[in-house]
Formats: C-alpha cells, structure tokens, sequence
C-alpha cells in the first residue's frame, strides 16, 4: 500500500498548511505533494516556506508561483471579469512585495509537474491541467470524454490537479481517476469555514480518495490579513466560508452553490 497526501492552493494561508501538516503526521503517509500556488489572497506569504521546507513537501510550480519566479507583472490567474481582475492585482502586487528574492528564486527552481508511477499506475501531478497551468477543471464542465483525453494527454492513469479551489473526484469508467484535490488557502464557497486536502491510498492497483477537513484558527488568520490592510473582501470569505471574489470564473452549477 502507498499513502500519498496532496494539496494545492496554499494562497499564504499558514495557520492551514499548518493544521494541515500536523493532520497528515498522524495519517502513515508516504509522501506530501504540493499542486502550487504558494502565495495570493492572505497574509505573510514567506511564512509558508519554511512549513513546506522542513516537511519534505514535494512542490511544483502554480500560475502564481511561476509568475513571481520570473518577475511577471500579474499572476497569470485566468481571470477575464475586470473586478476579478482588480482583486487579483491587489493581492499580486502584495504578494510580490512580500516575498522574499530567497524565496523567488526558490520559486524558479520547481517544476511545472511530476510524473510518479506507483503499483504499475501512472500518476500525474499538475496545477491546473496538463494543457495549461491556469486551466480550471470545474466538476460540472468536464465529461468523461475530455478527462479521458486529459489523462492521454498526459499520458496517465491517475491525474491530480488543483487551481479551482473546490474539490472533486471523478472515477472513470475506463478505470482511471481525475483527482482535484480542492486548496489549503480558503474555504471552498460552501459557508464551511474548514479547508480541505487529499489523501490518496493505492492497494493492488486500486486507488481510493478521502478529502480531508482542515480544521484551523481562521480568526487568527482573519486578524493578520486585518493587519495587512488586505481587502474585506478576502476576510469575509475566511469568516463565512462564501466566496465574494472569483465568482466570474464559476460554471452556473458550481456558482449556484454558493451565497452570491
């Protein structure tokens, strides 16, 4: 048996990558994996670093996390509403001034993706897609047709991805998996205010999938982001658990679920 835990989307949230970290200590796991996105949306995004670093999280490189390796000016995020836009400069411009040359050029280093093979299955870790980095795979807008071709694409059994910030698994009748293994950073637009990582087991060539709750002080990350003078509409979300950002991105299915 191999015990794989996966996250992505940290989004400077460390009081989750912490609780996160502390969870997956007591779970047997093989190995931790980070789908990218380091920095955006909270507080002191240098804080992550040192968490991934001394826990031997393996990291490939996000949008955000590519952007500020080579010096971008935006972070690549996908957005095409211009208030999504403005949001998502202001917590750019933050990160980027925020984050350390060290940890940039730290940056630079990870890959874009990992191929594993693990019991004879072929299990590929991206961002967003094995097309594009920044390309969102909503539940509600990928058939089985497309994930199937997404898997040969990337010439996979098991694809894992992040970049959304909501969670989902879909077995293939073929079977192969596609794994989205949701984001550590924020609350998944369901008014929880718990983050969420997965945790993946292969026996005997047969995959299983547990999304696991992330139970953290979010008051505390609250009050940094108040400190850092971070947009309300950031705070609100680690508050209520709603997003108020982002929602342009949303296919209807996904934006009906939530409050706004």
């Amino acid at each position: 048996m191999r015990r794989l835990a996966i996250f992505g989307g940290i989004y400077s949230n460390h009081l989750a990558l912490a609780a996160a970290l502390a969870d997956v200590a007591r779970r047997n796991v093989d190995a931790i994996y980070c789908l990218g996105d380091l920095g955006a949306f909270g507080p002191a995004p240098d804080r992550v670093f040192p968490l991934l670093r001394d826990s031997g999280v393996v990291t490939i490189q996000g949008n955000y996390d590519n952007s500020l390796a080579l010096g971008l000016p935006d972070c690549q995020c996908g957005y095409t509403d211009p208030r999504d836009n403005s949001f998502a400069r202001l917590s750019y411009d933050y990160t980027f001034r925020r984050t350390s040359p060290k940890n940039k050029a730290w940056l630079a280093t990870l890959p874009a993706s990992l191929h594993l093979e693990i019991e004879d299955l072929r299990v590929a870790l991206f961002h967003g897609s094995p097309r594009k980095m920044n390309e969102f795979l909503w539940e509600s807008a990928c058939s089985d047709a497309f994930l199937e071709y997404l898997l040969d694409f990337a010439r996979a059994d098991v694809l894992c991805v992040t970049h959304t910030g909501i969670k989902w698994h879909r077995a293939l009748p073929s079977g192969r998996h596609v794994v989205n293994v949701g984001a550590l950073g924020r609350p998944e637009n369901d008014g929880g205010t718990n983050v969420w990582y997965a945790l993946l087991t292969f026996a005997n060539r047969f995959l299983s999938v547990e999304f696991i709750p992330v139970v953290y002080d979010y008051h505390a990350l609250a009050a940094e982001m108040q400190g850092e003078h971070l947009p309300d509409e950031f705070i609100e979300t680690i508050l209520t658990g709603w997003w108020t950002t982002c929602l342009e991105i949303l296919p209807h299915k996904e934006r009906a679920r939530g409050r706004f």
